[in-house]
């Protein structure tokens, strides 16, 4: 199973961010024990990178990913920390083309035609759709998945437990992506057991409505 794939399988991506890197360790464990073994830590505090490492060397059954990726720099510096997978908010082209070279799975954000077709003519077949509740959520991307056969949606922004059956239920939505899992402040005051309740109960939800 590559990366993607394993995105798919997993069906939910925790969306983190963490403050301190001495957390991520522990909120890589929280979500494996709601059975969630993939998560998405935001470039968004300067504590991003050096989590990202402490995730990729301390917890190897935890498929992690860099989020909130700007430009090639980030990109460059979350995989040499020992990302695995690359979301962008939007589209950047230098960092698209730059994972395709590598090998590195990326989900850009798209939510336009031209947008979608700059990432299917990059060889992409999945990417990210965000803000999900500003863009017209599940009928923009019923929407747009008529004319691009085959693509697949990772929805994120406005997605949590009370529409998460919706979501799922959407052939055209791959996977979703949110921060209701994995919230900041329950790292911060180390609430782990918490996150691993609302981990294992997004994960019961999709996967009961997955068509």
């Amino acid at each position: 199973m590559n990366v993607i794939e394993k995105l798919g399988s997993c069906g939910v991506i925790p969306v983190v961010v963490i403050e301190h890197a001495e957390d991520a360790v522990p909120a890589a464990k929280a979500l494996l024990a709601g059975g969630v073994d993939v998560m998405e830590i935001t470039f968004r505090t300067a504590a991003a990178k050096d989590s990202i490492r402490a995730v990729a060397e301390n917890v190897p059954e935890m498929l992690v990913g860099a989020g909130t990726v700007l430009n090639l720099e980030q990109c460059k510096t979350a995989v040499e920390a020992g990302a695995k997978f690359i979301v962008s908010p939007g589209f950047d082209k230098r960092t698209v083309e730059y994972c395709a070279a590598n090998g590195i799975a990326v989900t850009p954000g798209c939510v336009t035609p031209t947008e979608i077709m700059e990432a299917i003519g990059c060889g992409l077949q999945i990417v990210k759709f965000f803000p999900a509740n500003v863009y017209g959520g599940l009928s923009a991307m019923k929407a747009l998945s008529g004319p691009f056969v085959g693509l697949k949606f990772i929805p994120t922004g406005g997605v949590n437990a009370e529409n998460l059956k919706e979501y799922a239920a959407a052939p055209y939505v791959y996977a979703v992506g949110g921060s209701w899992m994995c919230k900041k402040d329950d790292i911060a005051s180390h609430n782990f057991e918490k996150i691993t309740f609302l981990c294992a109960e997004a994960k019961k939800i999709f996967e009961e409505n997955r068509r």
